[in-house]
């Protein structure tokens, strides 16, 4: 599994503890959005990290900014993409059960980085329910990208 992160400067500190949890558990990752950058706008992290995840160079995008609103709204601007904001652990697994969630967007003031941390584990172990009912939604909201309602 490959992991695209990007914050904006509320989420620097969540985004450097993620990095480390994610290399504890081995999986790959990389940070194309530090929130270090002098203008870092939340979209410049959004768009980047959606695109990676859309693109299949990554299979699975970590957002994070004040709130995780902001992202989660920019990020679902691209085809492909279904990013949800998540402030629990329940919330976390069953988005990628039944929504097939590929970016995980969280509020770095919302919650707290314990938290944020059990949310992403939460996050990685779901998996997706395909076929039956579930999967018939995603392909309704697959669809809908394409113009066809």
């Amino acid at each position: 599994m490959t992991v695209s992160m990007g914050c904006d400067k509320a989420g620097t500190p969540f985004i450097e503890r993620f990095v480390h949890e994610l290399e504890i558990r081995q999986i790959e990752c990389q940070v194309l959005f530090d929130g270090k950058q002098d203008g870092c706008d939340y979209t410049d992290a959004a768009f980047a990290v959606g695109k990676s995840v859309a693109s299949g160079q990554s299979d699975i995008g970590i957002l994070v900014c004040g709130t995780g609103i902001g992202m989660s709204i920019a990020a679902n601007k691209i085809a492909g993409v279904r990013a949800a904001v998540c402030s629990d652990t329940y919330s976390a697994k069953m988005t990628r059960v039944h929504n097939d969630a590929n970016i995980l967007c969280v509020g770095a003031r919302v919650i707290g980085e314990e938290l944020a941390v059990c949310i992403l584990d939460a996050f990685l172990e779901g998996e997706f329910e395909a076929g039956g009912r579930h999967e018939r939604r995603v392909n309704k909201i697959k669809n809908a990208e394409k113009g066809v309602f």
